[in-house]
Formats: structure tokens, sequence, C-alpha cells
């Protein structure tokens, strides 16, 4: 009965694991800031060094050290990839079936790839890392009327005016018009790709969903509305707690307005237990009780919290964590 449970419950959570409006335009927030510093060091940063075997190394760094960058920023900012370590550390991932740990895996990476996905393809679009990664490679035999005896160090350098003679210089722009052609092909069939690959799992997304739009809708409002709300309070909680701390050894606290007002308030915090910490912190998976829906650990913790069953509320976090 448990393991069909649980297959039930992975289920749900496959099914669930894209967000919706919020992470959308905040993925797209993402790509408008990628776009605008792409487009910032294409201008003042980006420089071909025009020479054989260089140019091949710094086009692709160019386009793979900053992707590679904002891939690794993407996943440190993702709350998901600290529910994971969480998981780990506090339940060895144990209870984590191999669905649910896909799933979640797909979307850290799915919303950390948005950047550099986005530098990648502005980068093909805009031709510049391409054609002074590939200059070298051009054969000079495709190129109607080029020196046949010219090889690659020369190849390399005609994309830096001066460097080689007026001659040889005129033959840049059918070159550079070639590999540019390349690059935004490749380019836009990234873009298609992408588009489609988006296109079916929103499809899979709504097919497999248990849930209804508005549900989903709602869920990924309370979860918003639960972080900012829980943040905040987080925030003061802290707060009093430390002004109690400092007035215990100064004797006295030194506090604004506003904070006074709110130690007048609530005039006393109190600790908050490491096992009641851990119980809202880790992965969790969709779940409901008695057919109400438990949004998130913390909805879960309060609703055996509030019928006093401690215990049953841990057997719970452990099987479906």
């Amino acid at each position: 009965m448990a393991a069909t449970a649980l297959v039930t419950e992975n289920f749900k959570f496959v099914s669930l694991f894209f967000k919706s409006k919020d992470v959308m335009i905040f993925n797209g927030l993402i790509a408008l800031g990628t776009v605008a510093s792409q487009t910032a060091y294409s201008v003042f940063a980006f420089n071909c060094p025009c020479s054989s075997g260089r140019n091949y190394r710094y086009g692709l760094a160019a386009i793979g050290v900053p992707a590679l960058v904002l891939f690794l920023v993407g996943i440190m900012m993702n709350k998901s990839t600290w529910d994971v370590v969480s998981e780990c550390r506090l339940r060895r991932c144990r209870k984590l079936s191999g669905a649910a740990g896909f799933a979640l895996l797909g979307t850290i990476i799915g919303q950390a790839v948005v950047a550099p996905l986005t530098w990648v393809v502005i980068s093909l679009l805009q031709g510049q890392a391409y054609t002074c990664a590939l200059s070298e490679f051009v054969d000079p035999t495709t190129v109607e009327g080029f020196p046949s005896d010219k090889g690659s160090e020369v190849m390399a350098k005609l994309s830096c005016k001066g460097s080689v003679s007026e001659e040889l210089q005129g033959f840049w722009a059918e070159i550079e018009r070639v590999l540019k052609y390349e690059s935004q092909l490749l380019g836009w069939l990234l873009v298609a790709g992408l588009s489609l690959a988006v296109f079916l799992m929103l499809c899979m997304k709504r097919c497999s969903s248990p849930l209804g739009y508005q549900q989903e809708d709602y869920w990924s409002q309370f979860r918003s509305q639960e972080k900012t709300l829980f943040q905040r309070t987080a925030a003061v909680h802290a707060r009093l707690l430390a002004a109690e701390n400092i007035k215990s050894f100064f004797g006295f606290v030194a506090l604004d307005k506003d904070e006074k007002e709110q130690l007048a308030e609530h005039q006393s915090a109190s600790p908050v237990c490491s096992t009641n910490w851990n119980r809202v912190t880790g992965v969790y998976l969709y779940r409901e009780k008695n057919g109400l829906p438990l949004y998130s650990r913390l909805n879960k913790w309060a609703t055996y919290s509030l019928e006093n069953n401690v215990e049953a509320m841990d057997k719970e976090m452990e099987l479906f964590s």
C-alpha cells in the first residue's frame, strides 16, 4: 500500500515539476539580461587575436566559458539545488525515488540553462566568435581568386585590418559573409530546436498533470506568497531574538522606531528547534491529506501540528520527502 502511494505521489511530482507563470517571467528576465550582457561584451571586450591556433581557442572560449559560468550561477541561485543538498544531508536521499530525483534535477537544470543557451544563441547570431574561431580553417580553394599557396596563418589574420596586404584583405568580406551565414544558421537551428523542445515539454506537462490549470496557478501563487512571508517573518524573528540576546548582555539594545514597535508587538521571540527546521527543509513532493492538498513542507508541518500528531507527521515526512 505504501509503495503504491509512493508511486502515485512521484507521478504527481513528475507531472508538476514545471512551475507556472512566475518561472516563465523569471526566465524571460534572465534571457533579457543575458542578451544585454552579451551585446556589451561583444562591443567592448571581444577582440580576435588573429593568429593561427589562437583564433579557434579564443572563439570557443568566448562562447563556452561565459555560458559555463552562467550555468553554474544558475545552479547556485536555484533554491531547489539546496533543497536537494539538504535532503541528502538530512535524510541521505534514501526515500527520494529515481523518478522524483530525475524530475527535480530537470527543474534545476532546465532553469539553469536559460542564460547559457541565450548566450550561445546570441553569440551565434552575431557571428563574431564563430567567425574568429573558424577563419583559420577556411579552405583557400573555396574562395575564388584567392592564392592557393596561402595557409591557415594568413587566413587567421584576414579579420584584422593591416595584418595582411590590401590585395588579400579584399577577400575578407566574402569569407566573413560565408562564416556569418554558417554561424547564424546554427543559431536559428538551435532556436528552433529549443522552441520545439519547450513546446513538447509543456504539452507533456498539460497532458499528465493531475491538477487543473486554476489549481496549478493557485499553487504557484501559494509558493510565492509563502516564500515572501516566510523570509519577511524570519527576518523579524531573527532581529527580535538578536535584540533579546544583546539586551541581556549590555542591559539595553539600540533600536529604531519600527524595531521598537515590532518588539512591543511581539514581546519576545522563541528559538525554533532544529527538528522543526529540518521538517520544513528539503525536497517536497505534492501530497494530499483526506483529499485536501498540502502545498509545501511548511503546509504539511502546520497541518499535522494542528492535529498534535507528531508521530504521523514524522512518518509522512520520512516516506514522502
